[in-house]
């Protein structure tokens, strides 16, 4: 278990981020825009369904619970929600190379052209809300956030591994210390 860090103030600044991201994840979690992004799309899936193809065609097809362990979420959600996904055909399971008892799943076509297309609608809906800005911001912005989701991934994985809280300066600048 890792060494609690003595409670301290966050700058105002952290604190404006922090309500910002909690207002992103607000918005992007809600039913309704889920609804409106799989309309658009041209697709039926449940949330639940969306997170798994995405991380699915940013990898090689992996062990259901790599997938779940990725995710962070129990196998037994991994495995119903692959199933549902293989009927529709959008994954489809293979034996693993390495150990035959064992399956690797993978997207299919189908399942490959469906992440295209909620990407891309998403990517559309994202220029629209941000076609004011100009594109030295939206690089900044892109390097910032990048270097933000680096950094916290930084942190949790230091805390999970109980190594202290010294987290990688990476491109956003944040790092984490006593």
């Amino acid at each position: 278990m890792p060494t609690p860090v003595p409670w301290a103030p966050a700058s105002s600044d952290v604190v404006e981020i922090e309500r910002a991201l909690n207002r992103i994840s607000y918005l992007n979690s809600r039913v309704r825009q889920h609804d409106r992004l799989m309309a658009m799309a041209g697709l039926r899936l449940d949330r639940a369904a969306v997170a798994l193809l995405r991380q699915m065609a940013d990898s090689d097809p992996m062990r259901p619970g790599e997938l779940a362990a990725r995710l962070e979420v129990e196998a037994s959600h991994i495995t119903r929600q692959v199933q549902q996904l293989q009927k529709a055909g959008y994954v489809s399971r293979a034996p693993d190379p390495d150990d035959r008892r064992a399956q690797r799943i993978g997207l299919t076509p189908a399942g490959r052209d469906a992440i295209d297309r909620i990407r891309a609608t998403s990517s559309r809906g994202m220029q629209m809300a941000l076609a004011e800005w100009t594109p030295a911001e939206l690089q900044r912005l892109a390097t910032l956030f990048h270097g933000m989701v680096d950094d916290f991934l930084a942190h949790a994985t230091e805390d999970e591994e109980g190594e202290g809280r010294a987290g990688a300066a990476g491109g956003g600048g944040v790092t984490w210390s006593e």
